[in-house]
């Protein structure tokens, strides 16, 4: 399925929950809200979801004198990509991420625990994957996905305080459905991120090999940034989960059900066999 087709159908569906939500809080007046904000939500994650991502994590420009620029900048002309911006994360935990709507308008994010983990082989490697997402066009959905993912946790967060106060005699919502929807909202939201991410981490794993002209940086990569990340995971909103390289949360209990990324060893193996 074209990616432009799956963004269309990933705002229909994390809308349609959005506004489901809207309903069970305020019955009429809430679904109208709830349809405004969709609306409101859909136009700005299209135009601005890679902002509002990097300011979320307080990502901090880079330029030419920066190593990292230097070899983003190196990799996208190799990889025949426009330029994109570079930006530094202030947070010890190894990840990274790209976003944008397009590859004229793409950035590439890495923390500061990823530059001071890799070695530049290695760093190579991560970026490369990173710039092959922005080739295959997936930075729009994964941006969109977190953006509207972001506000529909937000309205389930606002259903314990807001739905606890309607009168059900007065025509207001079920309280169990309230309480259902407040529990697999977020579920939904995950799930649906999840279906978008695992299949494109295989594909921007392949890819990044070829724009870095060998899969070895960056399968060492995805075992250091792995082992580390678990002993110092960082402080990610469960939303924006799906972009990163590797999971930045431990995943462990409920949340291991919702991965967004397949087993890191599956993504080695698939990097280093023979056929590649």
């Amino acid at each position: 399925m074209p990616n432009g087709l799956k963004t269309a159908l990933l705002l229909g569906v994390l809308s349609g929950i959005l506004l489901v939500i809207g309903e069970l809080i305020g019955g009429a007046d809430g679904l109208m809200f709830a349809f405004f904000l969709a609306a409101l939500m859909n136009l700005g994650s299209y135009w601005f979801s890679d902002k509002i991502v990097l300011r979320m994590y307080r990502a901090q420009e880079v330029g030419p004198a920066h190593p990292l620029y230097r070899i983003t900048e190196r990799l996208a002309q190799r990889g025949g990509l426009p330029m994109p911006k570079v930006y530094v994360i202030p947070d010890a935990s190894p990840n990274a991420f790209a976003t944008g709507r397009n590859p004229q308008h793409a950035a590439v994010a890495a923390t500061e625990g990823i530059l001071q983990v890799l070695s530049e082989h290695e760093l190579e490697g991560v970026i490369a994957h990173e710039l092959a997402h922005v080739k295959h066009r997936d930075i729009l959905i994964s941006s969109v996905a977190a953006t509207i993912a972001a506000a529909i946790m937000m309205a389930s967060r606002m259903a314990m305080f807001v739905g606890s106060g309607r009168d059900d005699r007065k025509g207001g919502s079920n309280p169990i459905a309230l309480l259902a929807m407040m529990i697999l909202a977020p579920i939904a939201a995950m799930l649906i991120q999840a279906a978008i991410s695992r299949s494109r981490e295989f594909s921007a794993d392949a890819g990044g090999a070829d724009i870095a002209g060998n899969p070895h940086g960056l399968a060492d990569a995805l075992r250091k940034i792995d082992a580390v990340s678990k002993r110092v995971p960082m402080d990610a909103n469960p939303a924006t989960a799906h972009m990163f390289i590797v999971k930045p949360f431990s995943g462990q209990g409920l949340m291991s059900l919702f991965s967004t990324h397949p087993p890191t060893e599956a993504r080695i193996r698939a990097l280093l066999q023979p056929s590649r």
